[in-house]
């Protein structure tokens, strides 16, 4: 994973290479910066600055209306960056206990940094991919993911692209798998599927049989490394047990089948409650389904460790046999 050019999220994160604070609030501070600068006129410059007036020194009167566009614009750019940079100062993410660490593999994102060569991500999925619940984009996964890839892998040139559409779930993802996915030409596919299935009553086999033909597509047409991500652990999914863990365990079994990985996001939202003793309300938001800032924020996290040490152990020259692709998180 290298410096993430953010997603292509296509424009949320047109950002430049510059600090991290920009990294983390690409498009609402240089959205704010625009109206500060539009805000508050140049003031007139005179030829000879020791010659000039009074009159002539004086920048131009500022309306208290134009002032109060940029003041607001400023406070919600400061805003921004402090809730970035505070989103673990109270409740800290951390990574499930005693949980497997064994390292997986992501042969070809790790081929591609090691060339030095551009790496493409696309976050396939659903409202939890496109950001559902988050203040602000630049609070959704796939942003916060990026920034963190852009900040280990500084001068790698990464592109993350959010192709999540809200309400989706296999049926409607296959049907634009081709045009938002593999048309891309991929690195690496992290595909977020399965929650509407368990909230809809559909039968987690049909769901299964669609990402593993669809995993099948996304091999042959490249070989990008892929990631699935199963269902959230939320009160909404929760309401369906049986159905959730149905489809969290043939996620699991297709990935280990397909030789793809698996960030198993329910395991690691339930350690979050009934280990780490986080409530609910802590990481979803009312709705009782879709992540709020913090809980966008730690799957990012957690998601990027796993990968970045994925990444790491190929670099580093581990031997990870070549039929093994699947990777336990954390």
């Amino acid at each position: 994973m290298s410096s993430l050019r953010p997603f292509c999220l296509t424009s949320w994160l047109a950002a430049p290479a510059a600090a991290v604070l920009l990294l983390l609030t690409p498009a609402s501070q240089s959205h704010a910066q625009t109206q500060a600068a539009q805000a508050t006129p140049a003031p007139p410059q005179p030829a000879d600055p020791a010659s000039a007036s009074p009159s002539q020194t004086t920048v131009a009167a500022t309306s208290p209306e134009q002032r109060g566009v940029a003041a607001r614009a400023v406070d919600k750019v400061k805003e921004v960056a402090k809730s970035a940079a505070d989103i673990f100062s109270r409740v800290p993410c951390l990574p499930p206990k005693g949980s497997s660490k064994a390292m997986g593999s992501l042969p070809h994102v790790a081929s591609k940094l090691v060339a030095g060569q551009p790496v493409v991500i696309v976050a396939f999925g659903s409202s939890s991919t496109a950001g559902f619940g988050a203040s602000s984009p630049e609070f959704n996964y796939p942003n916060r993911l990026a920034a963190q890839l852009r900040r280990h892998y500084p001068t790698a040139d990464i592109t993350v692209v959010n192709a999540g559409v809200g309400g989706e779930d296999a049926p409607e993802m296959m049907k634009r798998l081709q045009t938002q996915v593999i048309d891309v030409h991929p690195d690496l596919v992290i595909w977020q599927v399965g929650t509407n299935a368990v909230l809809r009553n559909l039968d987690p086999a049909d769901t299964a049989k669609l990402v593993e033909d669809g995993i099948s597509r996304i091999q042959a047409a490249g070989g990008a490394d892929i990631v699935l991500v199963d269902p959230q652990y939320s009160p909404a999914v929760n309401q369906r047990k049986e159905s959730a863990g149905k489809m969290v365990k043939l996620l699991g079994k297709i990935a280990e089948l397909r030789h793809v990985g698996i960030f198993p996001r329910f395991e690691v939202m339930r350690d979050w409650h009934e280990n780490q003793s986080i409530p609910v309300e802590s990481f979803v938001i009312a709705d009782g389904l879709h992540m709020n800032d913090w809980g966008y924020a730690c799957f990012a996290q957690l998601l990027g460790d796993d990968i970045i040490r994925s990444v790491g152990q190929i670099r580093i020259g581990v031997n990870v046999p070549a039929d093994v692709r699947t990777y336990r998180p954390m």
